[in-house]
């Protein structure tokens, strides 16, 4: 496996980029909105759990 300079990585990253768009980038804001509102109503909803004791 040859060496590749940050340089020559962070171009061929960015002209794959323009290639694909924004699709992955989309993919991972929504899971990481869906999980974040997953978490949020949790913690709410676990205070108002009722306790029988």
């Amino acid at each position: 496996m040859e060496h590749n300079p940050s340089a020559a990585w962070l171009t061929e990253a960015a002209r794959a980029a323009e290639q694909q768009g924004a699709g992955n980038l989309l993919r991972v804001v929504l899971i990481v909105m869906v999980v974040g509102c997953v978490l949020t109503a949790w913690f709410l909803l676990r205070g108002y759990r009722q306790k029988d004791d």
